[in-house]
């Protein structure tokens, strides 16, 4: 079937996804704000699943911020060792556990411009943190499949993903940026992974520029 090459509108991919995936919330699980920080941390090149594998262990082994501020890094590296780059890993929530306790009272910070201060913190990992925990919206989250669908789906055409999160700011309405990079996601892993697409199942088919028999 022969589909438009058009850009599709936005608030309709919107309306079809939220149909399809409904409610969503961050698929890392978590019972302290500072854990999703941490979870967010250890799912750089690495899967969500893997991360919520790993956490609940790591979670008991070390139960405040303190406990991972004292603790020896290579304790921290043992636990989170399956989840890749756990060298660098253990360093950053380290770090993160210390300055959050140094520098800000023990509470993750509310804005982009401190949340970014903190180690391990890049604009994807404040913007997941500052959405789920507060509320706030000041970015646009983007990871390999909202940078991947993005592309696919015409809304840009750049490859970095803070130029990407900078046009994706530009066309998506802010009460929806939250919920549609959540959709994204969804989206890139149910139907329109990095090696295979099932367009023909997908919800957006009817409107996707890429859109393949």
């Amino acid at each position: 079937m022969k589909r438009s090459k058009k850009t599709p509108n936005i608030t309709e991919v919107y309306r079809l996804l939220e149909a399809e995936f409904g409610v969503v919330e961050t698929p890392l699980t978590y019972t302290k704000p500072y854990e999703l920080a941490i979870a967010v941390i250890l799912s750089a090149q690495c899967t969500d699943e893997r991360v919520n594998q790993v956490t609940p262990e790591l979670f008991r082994t070390f139960p405040t911020l303190e406990s991972f501020a004292k603790a020896p890094l290579s304790a921290i590296e043992k636990k989170i060792f399956s989840t890749g780059f756990y060298k660098n890993k253990a360093k950053s929530i380290q770090g993160f556990a210390k300055m959050i306790l140094s520098e800000f009272g023990g509470e993750l910070p509310k804005t982009m411009e401190d949340a970014i201060k903190l180690p391990g913190f890049g604009r994807k990992t404040a913007n997941v943190v500052l959405a789920e925990i507060y509320g706030v919206v000041e970015g646009f989250v983007v990871d390999t499949h909202v940078k991947r669908l993005t592309g696919r789906l015409g809304f840009t055409k750049k490859t970095d993903p803070v130029q990407i999160e900078r046009e994706m700011i530009k066309i998506t309405p802010k009460e929806i940026c939250r919920n549609l990079s959540l959709y994204l996601i969804f989206l890139g892993r149910k139907y329109c992974q990095a090696r295979r697409t099932f367009c023909s199942d997908c919800p957006l088919a009817s409107l996707c520029p890429s859109y393949s028999e």
